[in-house]
C-alpha cells in the first residue's frame, strides 16, 4: 500500500510540475514564432512586446520585439523593458505569499474570510472562505469602479464588506477582482506589512528579481512601456502609475494588480515553480503546497491560477496539454505553462495602449502557444 502511495504521489507531481533533470543543448528553430510575433506587431496586435519560452528548466528563446509605443521614434522594446503585469499580480504575488502563509499555519484556505476580517460576514458572506476567493467561486462580482464613492483604501474594503453575493457561494465561477483585492489586505492584515514588502521580502530579492516591483519610482520610468488608463481618475490627488484604476486607488499597491515586472524576472519565478518551489538551492515553498495550489479538481481554476480549459477554446491554444496552468492579464501579459512538456511561455506586452479597445491578442494568443509548441516538437 505504502508502494502504491508513493507511485500516486509521483504521477500526481508529474501532472503538475515540469521535470528538473538536465538535458542537453538543443539547436531549436524558432523561425517561425519570430515570424508570428514580427507579424504582431505589424498588425497592431501591440506596439510592442517581450517573450521568454522555458523548455526543461531552461530559458531557450527570449528576445524583444516592436517599440514602447506605435511612434516609429519610440524607443524599441528590449527584455528588460518593465511591463504592467495586470492580473499577473493575482497569481505571481497574492497566491505565491499565500502559498507560504498556508504552509506555515498563518493562513488556513479552508476558513472563512470572516476569520481574518470580521466585517466582511455581512449581507450574507459569512460562509465565503478563503479558498473560495483564490478559485474565484466567493460569488462577488467580478468588477466594479469604486473610484465615484471611495476615496481612501478603508472605504473601498468597507464596500466590499457590504456587497451581496451574486451566488451562493462555491456554485459557480466568476472572475473576481474584488476576492483578490481582499487577500491582498488580509495578507497585509496577517503579517503586519504591506503586500509589497511580502513580496520583496519573501521572493522577488531572494530570486533576484531586481526589476519586478509595484509603484516603480521615478530611475526605473524610463524603460516602462506604457498603458492607457482604465477609467476615468475623479480623485484630487495624483494618479499612480498603474492602468487598474482601483490598484491605483490603492497606491498602485493590490491584490489583484499593480506590479511591474520583466519577462527575465518572471522566467526566475516561474522555474521555481515548476520546479517544486526550489531554485539553485534555495526553497521558497514546499513541494506539496505547490501540488495542492496547482491540482486539477472538477473546478475550472485551480487556487490562485487557470488552468487549460476542457470546453471551448483556450489562450493557451490546442496543443497544451489538460494539466497545464497559467494566467492572463487585462494589459496584454500571460504565463501559461505545460508541466507534461516541461514547457513555460511568457508574454509581456501592453497591448491596452493607447486604447483598451485593441482586443487583437485575443486571436494573438492561441497562436503564440501553437507556434511555440510546433517549434520545440521539431527537435
Amino acid at each position: 500500500m505504502r508502494a502504491l502511495r508513493t507511485l500516486l504521489s509521483t504521477l500526481a507531481a508529474a501532472a503538475v510540475l515540469s521535470a528538473a533533470l538536465p538535458v542537453p543543448a538543443v539547436a531549436y528553430e524558432f523561425s517561425p514564432l519570430e515570424s508570428l510575433m514580427r507579424r504582431a506587431v505589424a498588425d497592431s496586435v501591440f506596439p510592442g512586446a517581450s517573450l521568454a519560452v522555458i523548455h526543461r528548466g531552461r530559458v531557450v528563446f527570449h528576445q524583444a520585439f516592436g517599440r514602447l509605443t506605435y511612434d516609429s521614434n519610440s524607443t524599441a522594446a528590449d527584455t528588460t523593458t518593465m511591463y504592467d503585469a495586470a492580473s499577473l499580480t493575482k497569481a505571481v504575488v497574492t497566491t505565491c505569499i499565500a502559498m507560504q502563509l498556508a504552509e506555515r499555519d498563518s493562513l488556513d484556505i479552508h476558513a472563512p474570510v470572516s476569520r481574518y476580517r470580521k466585517s466582511f460576514a455581512a449581507g450574507g458572506k459569512d460562509r465565503v472562505t478563503i479558498e473560495q476567493l483564490l478559485r474565484h467561486t466567493s460569488g462577488l462580482r467580478a468588477h466594479t469602479y469604486f473610484s465615484p464613492s471611495c476615496v481612501t483604501p478603508d472605504e473601498l474594503f468597507r464596500a466590499i464588506d457590504q456587497e451581496r453575493p451574486l451566488a451562493e457561494p462555491g456554485t459557480k465561477t466568476e472572475y473576481s477582482d474584488l476576492g483578490f483585492m481582499l487577500l491582498g489586505n488580509i495578507v497585509e492584515s496577517l503579517t503586519g506589512k504591506s503586500l509589497a514588502s511580502n513580496f520583496r521580502e519573501r521572493f522577488s530579492a531572494p530570486l533576484g528579481m531586481s526589476s519586478t516591483m509595484f509603484a516603480p519610482p521615478p530611475p526605473f520610468l524610463g524603460r516602462i512601456a506604457p498603458t492607457g488608463e482604465d477609467g476615468v481618475w475623479g480623485l484630487d490627488r495624483p494618479r499612480p502609475l498603474v492602468n487598474d484604476q482601483n490598484a491605483a486607488l490603492l497606491g498602485g499597491v493590490a491584490g489583484h494588480a499593480g506590479l511591474f515586472t520583466t519577462t527575465g524576472d518572471l522566467c526566475r519565478m516561474v522555474r521555481m515553480l515548476m520546479n517544486g518551489g526550489e531554485l539553485d538551492g534555495k526553497r521558497y515553498v514546499r513541494t506539496s503546497t505547490v501540488l495542492t495550489f496547482l491540482k486539477k479538481t472538477d473546478a475550472p481554476r485551480a487556487l490562485g491560477w487557470d488552468l487549460v480549459s476542457t470546453t471551448g477554446a483556450s489562450s493557451a491554444g490546442s496543443h497544451f496539454s489538460a494539466s497545464s496552468w497559467g494566467h492572463l492579464g487585462f494589459t496584454g501579459t500571460s504565463i501559461w505553462v505545460d508541466p507534461v512538456r516541461g514547457l513555460a511561455v511568457i508574454l509581456l506586452s501592453n497591448r491596452v495602449w493607447p486604447s483598451a479597445d485593441n482586443i487583437r491578442i485575443r486571436k494573438f494568443r492561441p497562436q503564440l502557444h501553437d507556434t511555440v509548441v510546433e517549434c520545440i516538437s521539431r527537435n
